[in-house]
């Protein structure tokens, strides 16, 4: 059984990234999937009026409406999907898995955001820092499309 371990955030860009990793075909090997589900922050103004039961109740809210709209796509014959809510740093987390599950894949499904720095999932990961210079690139480039207009 292949394992496979994948980090998502949103359910809409981890199916366009999953999509094309499904296996087709008779000679398939079973999966097992593990989703990872990164809830977004919550803004450190909002943080202090929420007690933590009630952030957790809401990182699980939000974690199922993400599983279940990812996980049926996943489900196929003889596939298996365990999910789970993402606490701590990944590359912790990471080793966790795959301690626990054996060697796996893993795939970080989660969208890009500009001007922020994503965690990365593995320690061989490359760290693609963005920072300010992300917005002033795009700033750049702007300027760049309406000068060549």
């Amino acid at each position: 059984m292949d394992n496979m371990i994948v980090y998502i955030d949103e359910a809409a860009y981890a199916l366009k990234m999953l999509t094309p990793m499904l296996p087709s075909g008779t000679a398939r090997t079973p999966t097992r999937w593990i989703v990872v589900g990164c809830a977004p922050r919550i803004t450190h103004n909002a943080s202090k009026w929420v007690t933590n039961s009630a952030r957790q109740s809401w990182r699980g809210k939000w974690a199922d409406k993400v599983f279940e709209q990812v996980v049926p796509l996943l489900q196929g014959p003889d596939d298996s999907v365990i999910t789970q809510v993402a606490r701590g740093p990944l590359c912790d987390l990471t080793e966790t898995l795959l301690a626990q599950y054996g060697a796996a894949r893993v795939l970080d499904a989660r969208r890009p955001k500009l001007g922020q720095d994503l965690q990365p999932v593995t320690r061989q990961q490359p760290q693609d820092p963005q920072g300010v210079w992300g917005y002033a690139a795009v700033v750049a480039s702007a300027g760049v499309l309406l000068a060549a207009d």
